[in-house]
């Protein structure tokens, strides 16, 4: 992919950059004004969102023993809220588009922590469920509008690094929330470890508020909806973007089946892990902060589609090594599971803000709504695979999707070809 033009544009008062990467190009670069600012906000609100959506994960041994319900009914506490922030995600990133980025941000985490108070008193499996999808929907607004603001606020070069570290955020969210919430329930039970992860976000939200700058390059758009279907039928109609959506949602069924299920299988024969240690397990999500954080210099030397190779290779890889009957193997498979795809998601979400020079909040959403749709398929399907065939069955929902992913990658790298070949020759 040639890098594209971000298209920045501009509030009025501001300065529109002359040219991408300019010294004259007034959005925000490593070292200069607000970028590291920009950079612990985005970060923090990775994390409160990955610590909420997930915030049951680990539990559902738990809560399948409070409720008396199989795992495939316990996963819909995570299907539930990947499920609304899915279906949520496009009409919030129009009101972004609208409102601005840091405004719909800012209310998101508001509403989805004020939610996180209650999860801990639900009263039934079904009531649980139903509070999780309001969270997921609330925080439905966070995805897109970051990767929008981004896209607006910083320069094109620094795009893939400065999307990694709000990847990163992820990464570091979704681990301490399931570390946290395995001790926690451990002495006091999942309701507690759920409201710890609850206070948690609001400190997250409160110091994102504070930290993130105020926007200089947005231009509020139109919230008719003949304007945004529009907009979205364009992106649909782009080839590239069709291809990093289905990427993106790819990758979230495998990760989405692993981590939902893998609480289950540590706790059973032949492992009899207790909740505090199966918990500690999410630790390796320090390695996908890394992976996610150098997303920027893997595409740098290898390309996109290079790198999407190898973190597709990289998760198969992890898939089969989890097979293994003895803690260490499942250990490292969970290590190269987790490294694949974040670094794959990192590549495949920078693309896409970088392939939409316009609409970008939809190009967004439209990416972040698969991503979540796969997440949500991925912990189903994954849990059900788990009931029926054990974790093998877990595994080759997996090794499917990675297959779905290479392949999709492989076309990608044919059309580009075709492309080159029908590139007229310059004359001499």
């Amino acid at each position: 992919m040639s890098p594209a033009d971000t298209g920045a544009s501009t509030t009025v008062g501001a300065s529109l950059p002359a040219s991408p990467d300019s010294p004259t190009d007034s959005r925000m670069a490593p070292g200069g004004p607000g970028y590291r600012r920009m950079s612990l906000a985005l970060f923090l609100a990775g994390v409160a969102t990955f610590a909420l959506l997930y915030s049951t994960q680990a539990l559902l041994p738990l809560i399948s023993g409070e409720f008396g319900v199989a795992a495939g009914e316990a996963s819909w506490t995570v299907a539930a809220a990947t499920g609304g922030l899915a279906l949520f995600v496009l009409p919030m990133s129009a009101l972004s588009e609208r409102y601005g980025r840091r405004t719909v941000m800012t209310a998101s985490l508001a509403v989805a922590v004020a939610v996180g108070v209650l999860v801990p008193f639900a009263p039934s499996i079904g009531a649980l469920v139903a509070l999780r999808a309001v969270q997921g929907a609330a925080l439905a607004g966070l995805p897109a509008s970051a990767t929008a603001y981004l896209a607006e606020e910083v320069r094109p070069k620094a795009l893939v690094t400065a999307i990694g570290l709000f990847v990163a955020g992820n990464s570091v969210g979704g681990m301490s929330g399931r570390v946290i919430t395995g001790w926690v329930a451990q002495e006091w039970g999942w309701r507690a470890a759920v409201g710890v992860i609850g206070a948690l976000a609001v400190a997250c939200a409160v110091a994102f508020r504070l930290l993130l700058p105020a926007p200089r390059h947005f231009t509020p758009g139109s919230l008719r909806p003949r304007v945004l279907l529009g907009t979205v039928r364009g992106h649909l109609a782009n080839p590239l973007l069709r291809r990093l959506y289905a990427i993106g949602a790819l990758f979230m069924t495998v990760f989405g089946g692993v981590y939902t299920v893998i609480g289950y299988r540590l706790t059973e024969q032949p492992f009899g892990l207790p909740q505090g240690v199966v918990g500690s397990i999410f630790l390796v999500y320090l390695v996908g902060t890394v992976s996610a954080s150098t997303a920027g210099r893997l595409v740098g030397r290898l390309g996109r589609r290079g790198a999407l190779y190898l973190a597709g290779g990289t998760t198969a890889a992890g898939l089969l090594l989890s097979l293994g009957d003895s803690l260490a193997p499942v250990l490292l498979g969970l290590v190269l599971i987790t490294a694949g795809f974040f670094a794959g998601h990192a590549v495949a979400s920078s693309a896409v803000s970088r392939t939409a020079t316009t609409g970008r909040a939809q190009a967004g959403a439209l990416y972040q709504s698969a991503y979540y749709v796969g997440s949500s398929a991925g912990s189903t399907v994954g849990a059900l695979a788990f009931h029926s065939g054990g974790w093998a069955g877990t595994v080759g929902v997996g090794l499917l999707a990675v297959l779905g992913v290479v392949g999709i990658t492989l076309c990608g790298t044919r059309a580009a070809r075709v492309a080159a070949r029908r590139e007229p020759v310059p004359a001499h």
